[in-house]
């Protein structure tokens, strides 16, 4: 006879979890993370302060930008070097899209694993 699922995992309290993220040909390029650098590239308008802003060095925050960059149609952070100022970046109309678009996947899948949760509980307290 197989075990139920209340069977099998026992007591304690038991939650549905998971991430997020956007995968381009199998490779993740698209997530929180990215995200939060991005905003925070909008915010600063430095790739280096943002990098700061996360406790990431500017290394790994520009090869962040880098993959982004390559993975999508067309940049979503846009720099600039020298000038009066010594350059910046900001992010594109498509980055501020594409940010909004994975925000509302985000709800969508917290409602997800929300909806999921609540049937393992209920499972789990019949037991």
């Amino acid at each position: 006879m197989a075990n139920t699922i209340p069977h099998i995992l026992g007591k304690g309290r038991f939650e549905i979890n998971g991430s997020l993220w956007m995968e381009k040909d199998g490779i993740r390029f698209f997530g929180p993370g990215p995200v939060q650098l991005m905003e925070y590239i909008e915010e600063t308008g430095s790739i280096n302060q943002a990098a700061k802003k996360m406790s990431m060095s500017y290394k790994k925050a520009w090869e962040i930008v880098n993959n982004l960059n390559t993975m999508t149609a067309r940049p979503l952070v846009i720099t600039a070097t020298g000038g009066e100022k010594g350059g910046g970046s900001f992010i594109s109309e498509e980055a501020k899209q594409l940010i909004r678009y994975h925000k509302l996947l985000r709800k969508r899948f917290q409602k997800f694993l929300e909806k999921e949760s609540l049937l393992l509980k209920k499972q789990t307290a019949v037991s």
